[in-house]
């Protein structure tokens, strides 16, 4: 039996963020190099924004590219760009079949002239879809975004837009990239690793953080269930007591 049969859809997270790891090491064990494992990467996409959709996930979040990752080789940077610009492109007529959604966030003008105008282009064509929203955190990293962030709540200060003793976590928010995003609710890592990696830093304050050993291109719409299956037995405090969440019920 399907652990989607188990899930309580009324107490589905709005919101999950996905670092999607495991791609290179998943393509060694195939005795393949790690472009390879980037590719059938695409395929977990691919199953887990239909498994997130059918229970009522209003958006996902995938880690697709860090601003750390342009430090890697030149050939895997320059394949995984190839392999956004094909993959965006492809599947641009699925997301409008399934109502879905593009966005993205992160230092987007640092992407690839092509890459960008294939991004924007999904992105304004999918805009009208009322489903699922599938996020892409590409060259995104969380320090980059705060330190963007207080750039412009300083150069709002210095014009007289903002007070800085009137600044709140409300203001904040929204300077960041996600401003028009609600925060997630379930982080999920594959491949092992028990690490955040720069990911959402403000966002995932609150959030339930769920590891599993699985590498991402063997992760499917079974291991988002489960994903969220474990989320629904988590109790969710906020900073109050057990006692205190009983008493507001």
């Amino acid at each position: 039996m399907s652990h989607k049969n188990s899930i309580d859809l009324q107490k589905v997270p709005q919101h999950i963020a996905i670092i999607m790891d495991g791609n290179g090491r998943w393509a060694k064990q195939q005795g393949e190099n790690r472009i390879y494992g980037h590719y059938e990467g695409v395929n977990s996409v691919r199953d887990v924004v239909e498994a997130a959709g059918e229970v009522g996930v209003k958006y996902i979040t995938l880690y697709a590219f860090s601003t750390e990752n342009w430090n890697r080789p030149k050939e895997e940077v320059d394949a995984l760009m190839e392999l956004l610009v094909s993959t965006i492109s492809a599947e641009t007529p699925q997301l409008n079949k399934k109502n879905v959604r593009l966005q993205a966030i992160g230092n987007l003008n640092s992407l690839p002239t092509a890459c960008l105008q294939e991004l924007n282009e999904s992105i304004d064509l999918t805009s009208k879809n009322t489903g699922l929203t599938l996020v892409l955190a590409l060259s995104y990293s969380s320090k980059w975004e705060l330190i963007d962030a207080v750039k412009h709540i300083v150069a709002d200060a210095k014009k007289g837009v903002l007070n800085a003793d009137d600044i709140t976590e409300k203001h904040i928010e929204q300077y960041l990239c996600t401003r028009h995003i609600p925060d997630p609710e379930l982080m999920i890592r594959t491949s092992g690793e028990h690490r955040i990696s720069n990911f959402l830093l403000w966002q995932l304050a609150y959030a339930e953080f769920y590891f599993t050993d699985t590498l991402w291109p063997d992760f499917r719409k079974e291991d988002l269930y489960e994903a969220i299956l474990n989320y629904q037995t988590r109790e969710r405090r906020f900073g109050k007591t057990s006692e205190q969440l009983t008493q507001s019920k």
